[in-house]
């Protein structure tokens, strides 16, 4: 689909089938646009939870009365420790850097013909403060990689199940040397 397309497509959907689930490969198309969205210097401080448990749905429910059933809830948060601080200090990036990466999955979930609608109508410190038992369940750094051995040792971590690292390789940067690639 054409990008005007898109934009003249694109509406807020407020009636949902919550047994239509979002099918795998669109998700991904969804969350590969988000990845792919710019940010202030490029920091990449956003997060994007998936929301699709009834559990994680219950408490967005909890949140705000603009869930409409959607079986898929995307909430994109941002690292406030990683953001662009704009001159004199007075405010950062990390909000427009959320929107810009919200904005790029709703344009794609159009793209994909899955519906969508902007999610804003909740109080911030009743989110946080609902969602803080969840916020040890991950843990999110941003390092260099070759930091990794001290940000362990800095976190107590003496071993692991598992890791995932985001490198930051994209396939644009690598089909297309113009796009720049780097290891820092």
């Amino acid at each position: 689909m054409e990008f005007s397309d898109v934009i003249a497509k694109r509406y807020s959907c407020q009636k949902y089938d919550e047994a239509r689930q979002v099918k795998p490969e669109a998700l991904e198309k969804i969350l590969e646009a988000g990845r792919l969205a710019p940010t202030a210097k490029n920091l990449q401080e956003q997060h994007v939870y998936v929301l699709q448990s009834a559990e994680s749905l219950a408490i967005v429910d909890e949140l705000t009365p603009c869930r409409y059933g959607a079986p898929t809830v995307l909430a994109v948060a941002f690292d406030a420790t990683n953001v662009y601080l704009y001159p004199g200090d007075a405010r950062d990036s990390g909000i427009e850097d959320a929107a810009i990466v919200a904005t790029h999955m709703v344009l794609a979930a159009c793209d994909a013909g899955v519906d969508s609608c902007w999610l804003n109508r909740f109080d911030p410190d009743a989110a946080k403060e609902r969602l803080a038992p969840y916020l040890d369940r991950v843990t999110l750094v941003h390092s260099n990689f070759s930091e990794l051995e001290s940000v362990l040792r800095q976190a107590g971590v003496t071993g692991a199940d598992g890791m995932l690292f985001d490198l930051g390789v994209s396939s644009p940067q690598l089909d297309d040397g113009s796009r720049g690639f780097s290891y820092m």
